[in-house]
């Protein structure tokens, strides 16, 4: 066995996030065990606006690159090399008419050229990341990870390996400017009209998974992202931020329903003093708190499994691996 430090950089529509890890890798070049050095992430809105108008924002790319400076210095203060680093980009980018824009801008900061994956990729990623700590005898499989992001939510089903995939474009960004932000005003508590608008998305979205994904086979059903594990914070009544304890944590399907009607009876100052509450997650938590809730009620999933390896861990194990 070897050691790799490697670097994963995950830049998604909400949030920029990177990790920075020891990976162990066996002679016949397999991943194994991943040490964690650092892992932060920042909310920089990359795809601010990118459903209406097709094009990445100048605020949000450079919100979006001042994050990558600072990584930048992160990447030098652990010795990791350009080679050593993966970027990935997912939902905003891939739907951008002006994403060579932000291709370059990243390569100019970091020495690396982000990769624009498509959503199978992703998929993949995400599941890598998910369920390699996961116990069968505890979690068993097989594993529907369902990874809620801001312009996209990936399925993936799997046991070992993925066996099918979808993604969609239902994420907690996309649906509030579509919905909850009419003419560019917030909307401080959502209207029966407005949830149910995201509830027929979120449906439409599913009948579309529900012909590449047998939604009907999992055993385990594994959220990922920042919408899951604040849910998993709250429920737990954190004081702080504790992945320790979010992580593997459950969640039955009345306690989502439950926080899913609290939040969206609250309003942005309520939601704002909730402990475990990202500033950058106040005003788009309660949509994806909604897809959630009616992906677990159109299944019939008793319980959802918080996870906080997610598609990070994915990247990083590929790039010790030195595989994409």
């Amino acid at each position: 066995m070897t050691t790799n430090r490697v670097a994963a950089v995950d830049c998604g529509t909400n949030s920029i996030r990177l990790l920075v890890a020891d990976v162990a890798v066996s002679a016949d070049g397999t991943p194994g065990g991943l040490t964690e050095l650092d892992r932060r992430m920042e909310i920089v809105r990359l795809g601010q606006g990118v459903d209406r108008t097709g094009r990445l924002a100048p605020e949000a790319l450079e919100r979006t690159f001042a994050a990558c400076r600072r990584y930048a210095e992160v990447l030098a203060e652990f010795g990791v090399p350009p080679e050593r680093t993966r970027f990935v980009a997912t939902s905003a980018s891939r739907d951008a008419e002006n994403r060579d824009e932000f291709v370059r801008g990243v390569l100019d900061i970091l020495g690396v050229e982000p990769e624009v994956i498509t959503g199978d990729q992703e998929a993949d990623l995400s599941f890598t990341g998910a369920t390699e700590g996961l116990a069968p005898g505890t979690f068993p499989p097989p594993y529907l990870v369902v990874d809620i992001g801001g312009g996209s939510t990936e399925f993936v089903l799997g046991s070992e390996r993925v066996e099918a995939a979808r993604s969609v474009d239902v994420g907690c960004v996309r649906l509030t400017e579509r919905h909850l932000t009419p003419g560019g005003a917030r909307t401080e508590i959502p209207t029966a009209e407005q949830i149910a608008a995201i509830r027929a998305d979120v449906h439409a979205a599913l009948d579309q998974v529900a012909q590449t994904v047998p939604l009907e086979r999992p055993h385990t059903l594994v959220g990922l992202a920042g919408t899951v594990t604040t849910l998993g914070g709250i429920a737990l009544e954190l004081d702080a931020y504790d992945s320790a304890r979010i992580h593997h944590s459950r969640l039955p399907l009345a306690q989502v329903r439950e926080l899913t009607s609290r939040l969206l009876s609250a309003t942005h100052d309520e939601r704002a003093a909730i402990p475990v509450m990202h500033p950058g997650r106040v005003d788009v938590i309660s949509a994806g708190a909604l897809v959630l809730l009616t992906l677990m009620e159109r299944i019939g999933a008793e319980e959802v499994v918080v996870s906080e390896h997610d598609i990070l861990d994915g990247i990083a194990h590929s790039c010790a691996a030195g595989r994409s």
